[in-house]
């Protein structure tokens, strides 16, 4: 790893701050970036926008690997850990506050420097930037727990989301029991999809983080101390894994009971307009039995009497029999 190379403008900024333990954020440039290389003192760069200048930095500044600047320019990765040389590169994700996704930030960590890349606002690295002006006043400032605060800002930063997915889950299925509707069906889809989003993040991250804990890969400056706190960021993924996991499985059961209650609605329909097309079966039949032009019909049926006896009599007989049978039955409800 080459710590300083020639290349482009020299004053040229870099989309990023640096932020050292004693002294005030500065806005990252390539001359700010040489001398914190030169300084020898522990500092965290943090990109906000990949633009050329920062490759520049990266590749020509810091000497990355290309194949580590590529990954930092392509943006779309599993997260994963590689060492390059002293260099490690750690690729951790961390969730957009709606639950619709996560951002993406590429660690370069080493015992002089940690450098973050990432292409969107990061909440969670806002809430680290506080934590390091605590540290300032507690005396923990080691370059391994600068990483351990980015990675654990990230982590926990998809709490809040799952605890909004257990409401929504919960209003769900309140609302899908009261009346289902068609948009209920589309809000458990979505939700869904955006839990296979975070699914297909969590797991490698957790398994990456176990293979870290199991000694797979040694960060410089992992002591015991350090590991407890990475274990606790391990044990943090385990849970989120877990809870996406459940409420897959919620989603799934209020998509199964949506289905089931609009099913059930639509039996009950299909047997009241059974009921009724029962109903006017004996009253076609007496209306036809009793429209044949026979001569003895005719003749012998034709007084008020029977007009109301055979004619509106018969027929509000047999409907008020049906509906009396229907109801032993127990087709009327209760």
């Amino acid at each position: 790893m080459h710590p300083r190379a020639t290349g482009a403008d020299e004053d040229g900024a870099v989309q990023g701050k640096l932020f050292f333990d004693d002294r005030p954020v500065t806005v990252a440039t390539r001359e700010e970036v040489r001398g914190a290389l030169e300084g020898g003192v522990f500092f965290w760069l943090d990109i906000a926008d990949l633009d050329q200048e920062g490759v520049d930095v990266l590749s020509e500044d810091f000497g990355f690997h290309p194949l580590a600047v590529e990954d930092a320019e392509h943006f779309g990765q599993r997260p994963k850990l590689e060492e390059y040389d002293d260099v490690f590169q750690i690729v951790v994700h961390g969730a957009v506050p709606d639950g619709t996704g996560t951002v993406e930030v590429h660690c370069f960590y080493s015992e002089r420097f940690l450098v973050t890349v990432r292409k969107d606002p990061c909440r969670a690295l806002e809430v680290v930037r506080d934590r390091m002006d605590r540290r300032r006043h507690d005396g923990d400032g080691t370059p391994i727990m600068a990483l351990y605060r980015v990675v654990d800002a990230l982590v926990d930063s998809f709490f809040p989301v799952l605890a909004h997915f257990d409401d929504r889950i919960d209003e769900l299925e309140d609302a899908i029991l009261e009346k289902p509707s068609d948009e209920q069906l589309g809000t458990l889809f979505e939700m869904k999809r955006n839990l296979v989003g975070l699914r297909k993040v969590i797991t490698p991250e957790r398994d990456m983080f176990a293979g870290l804990i199991a000694g797979v890969a040694r960060l410089p400056g992992m002591d015991e101390e350090a590991e407890r706190y990475f274990r606790d960021v391990y044990d943090h993924l385990i849970r989120t894994s877990d809870l996406v996991d459940s409420y897959r499985d919620l989603l799934t059961g209020a998509l199964d009971t949506h289905l089931s209650t609009v099913s059930n609605r639509l039996n009950a329909v299909m047997k009241q307009l059974t009921i009724i097309a029962t109903i006017f079966l004996p009253l076609s039949f007496l209306t036809g039995f009793f429209g044949q032009n026979f001569a003895w019909l005719v003749g012998k049926i034709g007084s008020l009497p029977a007009f109301f006896g055979l004619g509106i009599g018969l027929e509000v007989l047999a409907a008020v029999g049906l509906l009396a049978l229907f109801r032993r039955w127990g087709w009327m409800g209760r």
